[in-house]
């Protein structure tokens, strides 16, 4: 009974952090104004001599979700969990972007390539290729500053619990995900626009700015949302079996 517990855990944490990673790859081609959804003025925020709106990509309402997701593989799984999972996400994200090359080069049918829509008269193939065509950059970018991002991710989550012990989970993950996500921020930028497309090193910068702020932001405020989870999950297993499982993972 324990080892089936145990199994369907990990079975479920995994799908969801790997759905969820993918699912923010392919959204994030979206640029959205955080301001306007809100309903506020733009900020207009001067960093490095730019003057920059919180213009986020769609990705980053789910990868919060993921590096929460990532801590609670962590707590229960150890590191080797978290890896496994994200060599796992990495393969399946390049197998995606690779399928939808694929379908991206397809022969479109005559019928289907000018369509009648709700928004009017589309090109479905032109439509299509914009919003999957992300760039090879880009993709690189992404998938690098995932893996380094969630390496790290781990490190300090290992190296603040061994500091604390089983005390004070909102630092060891909050930490952990500050220290993680300020990496994954200007390493993808880094890759996809100062080396692949050649943008101003102080634009890719403060651009990281902005949406380190909003990372940040989003990561405290979603500390009770990783105690609601912890919660849920030792109701599960039973305070034995957790625990078990919890000092299992802090040896590896």
């Amino acid at each position: 009974m324990k080892e089936s517990k145990r199994n369907i855990l990990f079975l479920v944490l995994g799908s969801f952090f790997i759905a969820n990673a993918i699912i923010a790859e392919f959204i994030g081609v979206k640029i959205f104004s955080f301001e306007k959804t809100l309903g506020i003025n733009s900020l207009n925020l001067n960093i490095f001599g730019n003057i920059l709106s919180w213009n986020l990509t769609a990705g980053v309402l789910l990868w919060p979700i993921v590096f929460i997701m990532t801590d609670i593989i962590n707590e229960y799984f150890g590191h080797k969990g978290v890896k496994l999972f994200s060599y796992i996400a990495a393969g399946l994200v390049a197998y995606a972007f690779a399928a939808v090359y694929f379908a991206m080069k397809l022969t479109p049918a005559d019928f289907w390539v000018m369509k009648e829509t709700t928004y009017g008269t589309v090109n479905m193939q032109a439509a299509f290729n914009a919003i999957f065509g992300q760039g090879l950059w880009i993709i690189i970018g992404s998938l690098v500053a995932f893996l380094i991002g969630q390496l790290v991710d781990v490190k300090v989550f290992h190296f603040v619990k061994q500091q604390t012990g089983e005390k004070y989970l909102w630092l060891r993950s909050t930490g952990s995900t500050l220290v993680s996500q300020l990496i994954d921020s200007f390493v993808v930028l880094f890759i996809a626009f100062y080396i692949g497309a050649g943008w101003d090193l102080k634009l890719v910068l403060g651009i990281g700015v902005v949406n380190y702020i909003y990372k940040f932001t989003v990561a405290i405020i979603l500390t009770p949302l990783l105690y609601f989870i912890h919660k849920i999950i030792d109701a599960y297993l039973g305070k034995e079996l957790a625990e078990q499982m919890m000092k299992e993972a802090e040896k590896q």
